[in-house]
């Protein structure tokens, strides 16, 4: 099949319906909703991407020779690393250090959205020519480099194939093992851990008020107001700058609250806490956390158990709680590998970064291994770990 492939520099120039037909379901949903035409839509007429914020749209399309969409991928031009989440800091400053310059760089990722998915939507046939004009738009504009990041593993064994640089890092999620209940899963922990779980939870739910898992209809514009406010806290804490502006909140009401799993902490008849999740068709994905009071284990059960729990009650076997965290090992989230893929233009840099990939590989390796050693499940209790694409 021949395939063309082109730019576009808003998902407004393509209808939602065009580039949806490629995204990835399961039964009645996209395997995970970041792709969509809704949350790529949403950070761009909110403002959270475009002009001033480092991360300037530039989508690739593939056609067949009918002019049908046949495969696409979401790119972004960047001009820094932030909201990435596979940290490239140190490629950026050796390449700075060798007299060159890093960035604008080329990205195909969901903004600040660490959650594994597919990068080249469509059909197979089209992931070759995308990748191929990834590279070759980065070579063409002078740019040092294109990064493909949280890919599945089956991309980034075909962008090995076509030139990319494999790089594996990882996270904690959580898998159900056959679980049916949030106690049939305290059942497979050790003693110990399901004690000292069974004592976190009771101390969160001991705040003071109650805890709401909201979705769909269910939330209402004065829960963003007052989850609007727990993400400003967070991202003013951790990234100077929040990334998502508030009307990213109002188009998510819009167009994704059915997407959307909001759990609140409300105290004295206002919300005190809350998580934010996204529904995916066998997973929930956990992203933002905030809080205006601060009570003890309240962070776990919001962001941890509740997800668990919900989980459970709607047939969704995983849960992902985004990056880094070793603390949520002990609460039943093992580490998992997560994949990105990089190409540089000039080719003894490439190579420098390869011997660097092979080494923190094995260190990775070795890590994971400790890592789950220290699980807290039962002997023989632990959920058996696969790809899920």
């Amino acid at each position: 099949m021949s395939v063309q492939v082109s730019v576009i520099d808003s998902l407004g120039a393509i209808p939602a319906a065009e580039w949806d037909a490629l995204v990835p379901t399961a039964g009645d949903r996209p395997v995970d909703p970041f792709t969509t035409h809704r949350f790529l839509r949403a950070l761009e007429s909110s403002g959270s991407v475009g002009r001033g914020t480092g991360w300037q749209p530039q989508h690739l399309l593939a056609r067949d020779a009918e002019g049908q969409l046949v495969g696409a991928a979401p790119l972004y031009v960047k001009s820094h690393s932030q909201g990435e989440y596979i940290f490239d800091h140190a490629f950026a400053d050796a390449w700075t250090r060798a007299g060159g310059r890093y960035y604008p760089k080329l990205q195909s990722a969901v903004p600040f959205t660490p959650a594994t998915g597919r990068r080249f939507l469509g059909a197979e046939v089209a992931r070759g020519p995308l990748m191929q004009a990834l590279r070759d738009a980065a070579a063409q504009n002078g740019l040092s480099s294109a990064h493909v990041t949280f890919c599945t593993e089956a991309e980034a064994q075909a962008g090995v194939a076509a030139g990319f640089l494999h790089r594996v890092t990882q996270q904690y999620h959580w898998q159900d093992a056959s679980f049916g209940d949030f106690e049939g899963f305290l059942a497979s922990l050790s003693s110990r851990k399901r004690k000292t779980i069974r004592k976190e939870r009771a101390v969160a739910q001991g705040f003071g008020g109650t805890i709401r898992a909201l979705t769909g209809d269910g939330i209402r514009p004065a829960h963003w107001d007052a989850f609007w406010a727990f993400y400003q806290d967070t991202g003013s804490r951790k990234w100077g700058r929040p990334y998502l502006t508030r009307e990213f909140f109002e188009a998510a009401h819009e167009t994704m609250r059915d997407d959307v799993l909001l759990v609140l902490a409300e105290r004295d008849g206002r919300a005190v806490a809350g998580a934010l999740n996204f529904i995916g068709a066998t997973t929930l994905y956990g992203r933002y956390w905030g809080c205006l009071e601060d009570h003890p284990c309240l962070h776990f059960e919001l962001c941890y158990y509740q997800a668990i729990d919900w989980a459970l009650a709607h047939g969704l076997n995983r849960v992902e709680a985004g990056a880094q965290g070793e603390h949520k090992l002990a609460r039943g989230y093992l580490p998992e590998k997560v994949h990105s893929l990089h190409w540089f233009a000039d080719e003894r840099f490439g190579q420098a970064v390869a011997d660097y990939l092979r080494e923190e590989g094995a260190a990775l390796r070795s890590e994971m291994r400790l890592l789950e050693s220290f699980a807290p499940f039962r002997r023989g209790e632990a959920p058996a770990r696969g790809a899920r694409f």
